[in-house]
């Protein structure tokens, strides 16, 4: 019997170490790893050669993608570069960083009824100055360009990846000028110009503080929003001006279920007093989601707008936020310092 307990207390004391060190080795008080810190990788572009490139696209070509623990950050030296440019979709991550909009330009001249090798006009969505395939992309301090002048459409960009942001850069066209086509994206203290349809696509977009400046007679945005999505175009505290004696639509719907708002807007005369337009179809009317609140200037003549577009309360608009036309289910917000 005394061998017994014996034996058996050494046992209860071997186990208990054992569930003392197996405890110690994963309890939840272990300090965490600290995360992975960034280290961009950073190219130069300059006109003059000081840089590792003369011309963008080389330079995007250079670096085979991105990650979120190592962004590519493309520095382009003031210039203006001719030239088509292309991220393509495996390179997320990149970010486009220029010396000053004014003079820091991406510019080409395609447009719609230009021959293609088949000997057929190339048509719009092939005319593109910048075309943004890859998601996570940023832009500052840029100029993109379609040059082609009043030729009919001609994209100075078109987006297709998700999480584009754009700050402080100029999209100069004439009809078409930016094509939002698919994906979240956001856009803040930007200038954009243009004549017929210049800001177009069923992408959902913020536009913060911009200015939008009307070159002729036509519309805004031709938005042609999918009727899953909640939000299309919001344009929150944007200015909106145009060349004298000319007149614009706020906008007309592309596709049925075109979303737009606009909250808080300075708006010249410019505007067209009914201020949306249906496009000749009178029963996109039933389903398009065009809306204003708090619109000023001599161009918001809220009591002459079209009978179909809402005007929101305050508490409607007060639920318009970025978190939710841009959160989607990952989240995303462009404000949150990642970007």
């Amino acid at each position: 019997m005394t061998i017994f307990f014996r034996n058996r207390f050494w046992l209860v004391l071997s186990t208990a170490a054992l569930l003392l060190s197996f405890t110690a080795c994963h309890s939840t008080s272990v300090r965490p790893v600290p995360p992975a810190k960034i280290h961009s990788t950073t190219v130069t572009v300059a006109k003059d050669g000081s840089g590792q490139f003369t011309n963008v696209q080389d330079a995007i070509m250079s670096v085979p993608m991105g990650f979120t623990t190592n962004p590519v950050v493309i520095r382009i030296k003031a210039g203006i570069y001719k030239e088509v440019i292309y991220i393509q979709r495996e390179k997320r991550f990149f970010h486009l960083v220029g010396d000053d909009a004014t003079n820091t330009i991406l510019t080409f001249n395609l447009n719609a009824n230009l021959k293609g090798l088949d000997g057929k006009n190339i048509g719009t969505f092939r005319t593109p100055s910048t075309q943004i395939d890859a998601e996570d992309f940023t832009a500052e301090n840029l100029t993109f360009e379609n040059s082609a002048g009043p030729v009919g459409q001609a994209l100075a960009i078109r987006i297709d990846g998700d999480r584009a942001v754009f700050r402080n850069c100029r999209f100069l066209g004439w009809q078409d000028t930016i094509l939002a086509n698919r994906g979240r994206h956001y856009f803040e203290n930007c200038y954009i110009e243009g004549h017929v349809d210049f800001i177009f696509g069923g992408a959902t977009c913020w536009f913060e503080r911009c200015k939008i400046h009307c070159l002729g007679d036509g519309y805004i945005t031709a938005a042609s929003t999918p009727d899953t999505n909640a939000y299309g175009y919001i344009f929150n505290r944007c200015e909106i001006t145009g060349v004298p004696g000319k007149k614009t639509f706020l906008g007309r719907p592309w596709r049925d279920f075109a979303a737009t708002v606009y909250l808080n807007c300075s708006m010249s005369d410019v505007v067209r007093p009914e201020g949306w337009n249906n496009w000749g179809k009178v029963q996109k009317e039933k389903t398009t989601r065009y809306a204003e609140f708090g619109s000023t200037g001599d161009g918001a003549k809220l009591d002459k707008r079209v009978k179909w577009a809402n005007q929101l309360t305050a508490a409607e608009a007060k639920a318009i936020t970025i978190p939710a036309v841009l959160g989607g289910n990952d989240g995303w917000n462009p404000l949150a310092g990642n970007y």
